[in-house]
């Protein structure tokens, strides 16, 4: 199985908001992933789509893919070192700030060539299909609950006998 891979080190982004980016491609098609990260807000997405691309360039001409046929496979987004500053405060104090790099990995496969990345491709076509389902089932629980709190409010209005009493010599 042939596969190509491209780094991308000590990116200044913090890996927190790069993984966003990284989640939503991994398993996708090399040309779907480009434009979903073309037309995506994030910062992070330019150089995501930079190094995806690069990857896709290393397997045409490296190892002689067909571009069509690429699926990013895996993508890790790894912190780097942290470059620490400081701000000054009141009273003379200073507070940190922690710059966080990242570094990202990505690794590109052929779709269709071995039983892996079939395996791979039926894995994220499943989670594609339990989303939705986990979608509605999120929908259902707060009508539940919505129909249990009127009748937690019935029981709660009836006092009982000794509070009652209590109540009423209080009142005399």
């Amino acid at each position: 199985m042939s596969e190509s891979k491209a780094k991308l080190r000590f990116l200044r982004m913090s890996p927190r908001k790069v993984r966003l980016l990284a989640d939503m491609v991994r398993g996708m098609d090399v040309a779907n992933a480009i434009i979903q990260l073309t037309f995506s807000s994030k910062d992070a997405a330019r150089p995501v789509r930079k190094l995806i691309e690069s990857a896709a360039a290393n397997a045409v001409n490296n190892h002689g893919m067909e571009k069509e046929k690429l699926v990013v496979s895996t993508i890790t987004v790894d912190g780097g070192p942290t470059i620490k500053r400081s701000t000054p405060r009141a009273h003379g104090r200073a507070t940190p700030i922690r710059k966080r790099t990242s570094h990202v990995n990505v690794i590109l496969t052929e779709k269709g060539g071995s039983e892996e990345n079939q395996v791979a491709e039926k894995v994220a076509k499943a989670d594609e299909v339990s989303k939705p389902a986990a979608k509605k089932a999120a929908v259902k629980k707060p009508v539940a609950k919505a129909a249990a709190k009127p009748a937690a409010k019935k029981t709660e209005s009836k006092k009982p006998a000794a509070k009652k009493a209590a109540a009423d010599n209080k009142k005399s």
